[in-house]
């Protein structure tokens, strides 16, 4: 990742298609478009390669999120358990719909600990959102099993995981509604954009409606559509689809150039005792796109990133002392720090972060290392990318 890096004639020649017909709104228009409908066949080519039957394109992974959460009828008062490592859109987009974000520990697959989410349920709990971080999954048996035994919606946000893979089934599309995200550093890209997955017709109506202002998109007369529900725009335009449908045609190249680059540098740091890697469940396969490995504790960790770095090894992060990606360092939300008045029952249902600790969480994100595995090196760089990690952990220890 990210697909940017190897932009070249098949996104040129899509977008070119865009332009030569002058239409950039994906609905409507259709005698200017010369056959071109670029969002309709993402939208396709999405089906086909996750296996799901249902798509809706939207206009970033955030507004997946929100769109899934919507089209599921999770809104005021009601909770959503999330995990303490992830991006911040996940708790935006369920502050957005009027619902509260409850967080929970993460354990060893850098994903949800099941036991964790179990002891969060209440009778106000509707949703359970799983995020598959840094390219692998969570315990997706377990996670099933509760939200069966609670009848509770499981929101799957696969927005850095495209191409990975439980049980021969992509990830995105296990859980009730799979959320992806397209934007300008992911695997697949479209600059901006996402899609909602789902295998469940209700959800995918809701989800279409929603995402355009509540039509019904019924017929060809988008003037005469009707309204069956509020809704906003969340609308993908026919310029990103049409980079994004370039990109989707070429994930399964992306996918075994992943591979082979992660493969080398695990290979060459499994060989460091102290080093450990990440679970990823039994049936479970990355997409390959981040390497996460553990060290022994915070301080080494910290020593390792900060030798990383001056050492030239760009694209490692430790998630630890990182603003974006874990619960440390997120006090507009402990804080509750909006534009706008947020409801009563969002504040008295964040207050338990006031101290709220997550020890386990600390254990496994204080000791990890994920690094960002590009397409566009050559062997012959990786190798010296791994040769030089090595040593520079080594020396680190």
């Amino acid at each position: 990742m990210p697909g940017f890096e190897l932009f070249g004639s098949a996104e040129r020649k899509e977008v070119e298609d865009v332009l030569e017909s002058g239409v950039l709104m994906r609905y409507g228009f259709d005698g200017m478009r010369n056959g071109h409908w670029k969002a309709k066949a993402l939208e396709a080519e999405l089906q086909s390669a996750l296996n799901t039957q249902y798509v809706q394109l939207v206009s970033s992974g955030t507004a997946a999120v929100s769109v899934a959460l919507a089209a599921a009828g999770i809104g005021a008062g009601d909770e959503v358990i999330m995990p303490t490592f992830t991006f911040v859109a996940s708790f935006e987009a369920i502050i957005m719909v009027g619902a509260i974000p409850v967080l929970v520990d993460i354990d060893d697959t850098l994903a949800l600990d099941p036991s964790a989410v179990k002891k969060a349920i209440s009778s106000k709990t509707k949703a359970i959102m799983v995020v598959q971080m840094c390219g692998s999954m969570g315990h997706m048996d377990a996670l099933q099993e509760i939200c069966s035994a609670y009848d509770l919606v499981l929101i799957e946000d696969a927005c850095q995981a495209i191409g990975g893979t439980y049980k021969e089934k992509a990830l995105g599309t296990i859980g009730h509604l799979g959320c992806f995200s397209f934007d300008f550093v992911k695997t697949i890209t479209s600059g901006e954009g996402g899609a909602v997955v789902t295998n469940n017709k209700e959800f995918y109506v809701n989800a279409d409606q929603y995402s355009d202002h509540g039509h019904d998109h019924v017929g060809n007369d988008r003037g005469a559509e009707s309204h069956p529900i509020l809704g906003y725009n969340f609308r993908i335009s026919e310029l990103h689809a049409a980079i994004g449908l370039a990109q989707i045609r070429r994930l399964p190249d992306f996918l075994a150039i992943q591979k082979k680059n992660y493969t080398m540098l695990r290979d060459a740091l499994s060989k460091i005792p102290e080093v450990t890697f990440r679970t990823v469940p039994n049936g479970g396969e990355e997409s390959y796109a981040i390497l996460n490995f553990f060290l022994p504790d915070l301080e080494t960790s910290r020593s390792v990133s900060k030798n990383l770095k001056e050492g030239g090894i760009d694209g490692c992060f430790h998630y630890f002392d990182n603003n974006w990606h874990y619960v440390r360092k997120w006090d507009h939300l402990k804080n509750v720090k909006s534009l706008y008045p947020v409801s009563k029952e969002i504040k008295e249902g964040l207050a338990y972060l006031e101290t709220k600790t997550f020890d386990q969480s600390d254990h496994y994100i204080g000791r990890n290392i994920s690094c960002l595995i590009k397409l566009s090196w050559t062997e012959a760089e990786v190798q010296a990318r791994a040769h030089k990690m090595a040593t520079i952990i080594k020396s680190s220890i």
